[in-house]
């Protein structure tokens, strides 16, 4: 059992005796949840059970971030993405860079910026206020920046920024 387990695409095994004269062997593979860094895949829980592959199925989503970061990475990934299925988004491509900053990639070419503080407050604001935006015009936006604490910036494809204020009615309150 313990060197079927030593293989890297090999979750669990387990080895039973098959009457009289066999053995009965059980394996459960691991499910290629995302990319981790260049070469690299996690499984659903978070772990990176291959550092170093040759074949990554491109469909996977990117995800990246420093050293020991997975787990929490793929957990803010699976988080982010249930909230955004809804609208129909997916995420390509989601980065903790090394001074904690986060930033996601959508299939429609838009990127999220919210970076290093009240990372799941300013996450509920683009939902509430920024992906309808992101939804009726994605084509045309490069980037929206969630770091304000009162709005959010738009950065268009034609070069143009511009920032938009929450009504007060989608502000996000934190409660104690």
């Amino acid at each position: 059992r313990h060197a079927v387990e030593t293989l890297p695409w090999v979750d669990k095994a387990s080895v039973e005796r098959a009457w009289p004269r066999g053995l009965r062997v059980t394996v459960i593979e691991q499910v290629a949840a995302a990319r981790w860094g260049a070469n690299g895949i996690l499984n659903s829980r978070g772990e990176l059970f291959m550092s170093e592959t040759r074949h990554i199925p491109t469909e996977l989503p990117r995800l990246s971030g420093p050293a020991g970061s997975e787990r929490r990475v793929a957990q803010r990934y699976l988080a982010a993405q249930g909230r955004l299925v809804e609208a129909g988004m997916r995420i390509t491509s989601l980065r903790l860079d090394a001074r904690g900053a986060w930033e996601i990639d959508l299939d429609n070419g838009v990127m999220i910026r919210l970076g290093r503080k009240q990372v799941d407050e300013r996450f509920e604001r683009f939902v509430l206020a920024g992906l309808r935006l992101v939804a009726q015009r994605g084509g045309e936006i490069r980037y929206v920046d969630m770091r304000y604490t009162n709005g959010f910036a738009v950065a268009w494809r034609n070069g143009a920024a511009q920032t938009a204020a929450i009504p007060a009615s989608l502000a996000i309150v934190p409660t104690v």
